[in-house]
């Protein structure tokens, strides 16, 4: 039986790669672009967090041969879960920027969390086609087909920044509205109350550790069974490193 209490089976924030929370670069694609905030945040997940989700599933396939893809699964699980559990809890921001701020890092964790899964099960996480899954898992699109043309309407916009030129001018309110629905639609936060609990002083901290934490196990029984059942693809070779 693997030793769940070996060092090297944790997934890590000590290297300071910053991975627990978007780049700000990402953060400002958003802001610019709310309608298409989903979509930015799977292409940029599959790009920023693929790599590191695909050296920890080669590093643990290393060090015990003998690991099922369901135990390094678990190992994934546990860890963002825990991670989604502590985000809804830790944020000192107050105001609709501490519920927007709180759904986007819980999204990200998430997908963070359903990249090292695929991993698990033999996929390759750096593969476009996560991105995809992303949105589908995360029920921001229903069918793969439309998530991949939302996806390539969200890339063509992120190279054509002059488009994004006119989000200066509207009201920092409403962006940050638009922002944090369709995070929190991503995130599997359904209610809106939810979300904007934060605004009212020690609320947010039970209900948001809930609501995470039951929102990442839903998705992660679905990720699981998602690449349970789809045959597994070689992952491309990438160096060691720390998640």
């Amino acid at each position: 039986m693997t030793n769940s209490s070996n060092p090297s089976d944790v997934i890590t924030d000590t290297d300071n790669t910053g991975t627990d929370a978007p780049p700000g670069s990402l953060w400002q694609r958003m802001k610019a672009d709310p309608q298409y905030a989903p979509e930015h945040l799977a292409l940029e997940a599959v790009r920023r967090l693929g790599p590191e989700a695909a050296a920890w599933a080669e590093r643990l396939r290393a060090e015990d041969p003998d690991r099922t893809p369901d135990q390094m699964a678990d190992i994934a699980v546990k860890r963002f879960t825990t991670l989604a559990r502590i985000s809804g809890a830790v944020s000192g921001v107050t105001g609709l920027p501490g519920a927007v701020l709180d759904v986007g890092v819980l999204a990200w964790n998430q997908a963070r969390m359903v990249l090292h899964i695929s991993a698990a099960y033999g996929h390759d996480p750096c593969a476009p086609e996560r991105a995809t899954d992303l949105l589908v898992l995360q029920r921001v699109h229903k069918v793969a087909q439309t998530a991949r043309l939302a996806l390539g309407v969200a890339a063509g916009r992120e190279r054509a920044a002059h488009l994004f030129a006119g989000a200066a001018s509207r009201p920092l309110s409403g962006v940050m509205l638009r922002l944090g629905v369709k995070l929190a639609q991503m995130a599997g936060v359904r209610a809106a109350k939810r979300m904007f609990a934060k605004v009212i002083p020690g609320a947010s901290v039970v209900l948001g550790t809930w609501v995470n934490s039951a929102a990442t196990k839903d998705l992660a029984r679905r990720s699981r069974e998602l690449y349970r059942k789809a045959p597994a693809e070689p992952a491309q070779t990438v160096s060691p490193g720390r998640p």
